[in-house]
């Protein structure tokens, strides 16, 4: 059975890994580390909860304390770049824990946080630094910090950089640290667009793919179930009424929706929370804290914040709707079935969300499992009705509007503030009333 002390790690990080109950690496972390400690660039793909961070971090640690060099004001020696808030903040703990023994510094820089903090830690010049790269930018820019003297650059999670625009940050950051670096890429998922990023940054590099890009974890068992969008409130209900339970997480595609289900739970008495973007960091850090000790075993979350999210215990991952990107489908079910345990993912399926099943289906190369409606199901989701348009809360959702002649539906009815006569608000001439074009220019903002 091969040790971590036999990937060539040094005794202090060795040490470190028995504190935390490590002795056996995964497959990412006995493949990718060897290569990482020959200074080679590395792209490394593997699904979420293998253990992807140490595979970069622990033989990152060694090497930079090999190396000797000391670390200058406002200077880092190594940058992992990283989509969110909530994946930066796991990637420094863990470095911090497998560092202890290692005399390491280490920081994170992102958005929601303090920037004078953020120029203090700075200052003095840290080790190792992890950040988002809207802050790091910002930063830079006022030159509270240098990325002059990196010597290793690591992207996770680079498909969700793309996916959330990072393209011309990271191009912009790539260009102001040396050329003479190691650069790492680690991600569950693969597309070509990634592949094509990772030519521009990185130097023949050594290709560590544990499973097929996007891949499901092995024990997560996956259900689907299809049922009315009007309905879903009335599955997910039942669906958590199970005792089995512990803790679980469930995604919807937007914010606002995040809001409307913990809204919909606390109405039928099951406390929850949201964290997603519109969210401080403040309330997402409460969040996920009430989350993780358990005290509020729901959490509604958006894509954005499924990376990062790394807690033990999860036992049920609920999309209560579907991702219309199919690579997101594995970040999340990923999140349960972590560390070696069990996890079940259950997908709620309207009619127009078919596609997006026929779409996940083929991306992870299986087709997921049919789940029947629970029993008593359709009484429970009259209820909720019932107790909807009491409270005069009547929900027409898209599916249910009428078709027009063209086959296709009308858009949605919203109320207009703007006058109906479209000169109301012009004066004399046609031309705007002055002082017209100053407020409207403050209505922009960066």
């Amino acid at each position: 059975m091969t040790k971590f002390s036999h990937l060539g790690l040094a005794e202090p990080l060795v040490r470190a890994l028995e504190a935390k109950g490590y002795s056996v690496p995964t497959p990412i972390q006995e493949q990718a580390i060897p290569t990482v400690l020959e200074g080679r660039d590395l792209l490394g793909i593997a699904q979420t909860g293998t253990g992807k961070t140490a595979a970069f971090v622990l033989p990152s640690i060694q090497r930079l304390v090999e190396s000797g060099k000391r670390v200058l004001p406002t200077h880092c020696r190594m940058l992992v770049l990283a989509p969110t808030r909530e994946l930066a903040s796991q990637i420094a703990d863990s470095a911090r824990e497998y560092g202890k023994f290692s005399r390491i510094s280490v920081a994170t820089v992102f958005g929601g946080t303090s920037i004078n903090k953020n120029r203090q830690d700075m200052s003095r010049g840290i080790d190792i630094l992890v950040a988002t790269p809207g802050r790091l930018l910002d930063l830079v820019e006022q030159r509270f910090v240098s990325l002059a003297l990196i010597e290793t650059l690591v992207l996770d999670e680079a498909d969700q950089m793309l996916d959330l625009g990072f393209i011309h940050a990271l191009k912009k950051i790539v260009k102001m640290v040396p050329r003479q670096r190691q650069t790492l890429f680690f991600s569950a998922t693969m597309p070509q667009s990634i592949r094509d990023l990772a030519d521009q940054f990185i130097t023949n590099p050594a290709t560590v793919a544990i499973k097929p890009a996007a891949t499901t974890a092995e024990r997560v068992d996956q259900y689907a179930t299809f049922v009315n969008q009007a309905e879903k409130q009335a599955l997910l209900t039942m669906t958590l009424a199970d005792p089995a339970i512990d803790r679980a997480l469930v995604f919807t595609r937007t914010k606002h929706g995040a809001d409307r289900v913990v809204r919909l739970l606390g109405q039928n008495g099951i406390a929850a929370n949201a964290i997603h973007g519109n969210k401080s960091q403040p309330q997402r850090e409460r969040a996920l804290g009430l989350f993780k000790s358990g005290q509020v075993p729901i959490l509604v979350a958006t894509d954005i914040a499924a990376r990062g999210i790394d807690v033990s215990g999860v036992s049920h991952v609920i999309n209560f709707e579907i991702p219309n990107v199919p690579e997101q489908y594995v970040h999340r079910i990923g999140r349960t079935a972590r560390a070696g345990n069990d996890g079940i993912a259950i997908s709620f399926v309207a009619d127009d969300e078919k596609p997006y099943l026929r779409d996940i289906e083929k991306t992870i190369r299986q087709k997921v499992p049919l789940k029947a409606l629970p029993e008593g199901f359709l009484a429970e989701a009259a209820r909720l009705a019932s107790v909807r348009k009491k409270a005069g809360h009547v929900e027409v959702t898209r599916d249910e509007r009428p078709r027009g002649p063209s086959g296709h539906r009308p858009p949605r009815k919203t109320h207009d503030p703007r006058p109906a006569n479209p000169y109301a608000s012009r004066g004399r001439g046609g031309n705007r009333r002055r002082g017209s074009s100053q407020r409207n220019s403050g209505a922009i903002s960066r």
